[in-house]
């Protein structure tokens, strides 16, 4: 059984369950994956928070010890901030949890040259716990936006969403995009949990699969779910 450590935010947790849903269709009820997903949306504000590493850290270990208990298999956690966290709460967990940004590099090494540039739009707890540049500085040149650019649009963008403004949020977006691209970036990572539902509002499923531009951890942490769940 899968756990699913989510409410950071809730959007993104319910994004996270939908694309494994949609990922496995079971031709019913009985043939789609076991999971739990355990809301935990008291958990403190991660970015805002990383001065409060251990109190930060007790409630993402409460939510993974809460998963343990109900017999999950192994833990994934659609936030990608919360990786800050990730070797403290794996040595403090019994069962595995799979590291979104590892997969995300992962993923990367099968469909993005070496040395290439991917952009990386995130949080800027993200951006200044280096989640990303920690697996990525090895093999790439990681572009992020630059500080006017991440205050004006990308922190809106993801307020926006957690707000529920998808809309809005799909607008507020573009220019951090427009500037990655014109860096001339390969691939763009959706490095916050939000902004997949951003960039993708309202689009079909297929075409979020099919993006040759957008890396969407949330997307590739699914399906590296899945194979583990099929094995």
């Amino acid at each position: 059984m899968i756990g699913i450590l989510g409410g950071m935010g809730t959007q993104a947790g319910l994004d996270f369950c939908n694309k494994l849903a949609k990922l496995y269709k079971g031709k019913n009820d009985q043939k789609y994956p076991l999971f739990v997903l355990y809301n935990k949306s008291n958990i403190p504000n991660r970015p805002k928070n990383l001065n409060k590493y251990k109190k930060v850290l007790k409630s993402l270990l409460n939510g993974c010890k809460f998963l343990e208990k109900n017999k999950c298999n192994y833990i994934v956690i659609p936030c990608n901030t919360a990786h800050y966290w990730y070797d403290d709460l794996q040595k403090k967990t019994k069962v595995p949890i799979i590291s979104m940004p590892k997969e995300v590099y992962k993923h990367a090494l099968k469909t993005c040259k070496k040395n290439s540039k991917i952009g990386l739009l995130a949080t800027e707890g993200t951006l200044k716990t280096r989640v990303y540049s920690k697996f990525f500085n090895k093999k790439f040149r990681l572009i992020n936006p630059i500080k006017s650019i991440q205050t004006k649009f990308v922190n809106k963008s993801i307020r926006l969403v957690k707000m529920g403004k998808i809309k809005e949020a799909e607008k507020a977006i573009k220019p951090a995009v427009n500037y990655l691209i014109k860096k001339k970036c390969k691939k763009i990572i959706l490095g916050c949990t939000e902004l997949p539902i951003a960039v993708f509002a309202f689009k079909s499923f297929q075409k979020i699969k099919k993006s040759k531009t957008f890396l969407d951890p949330n997307l590739i942490l699914a399906v590296s779910s899945m194979k583990k769940y099929k094995s």
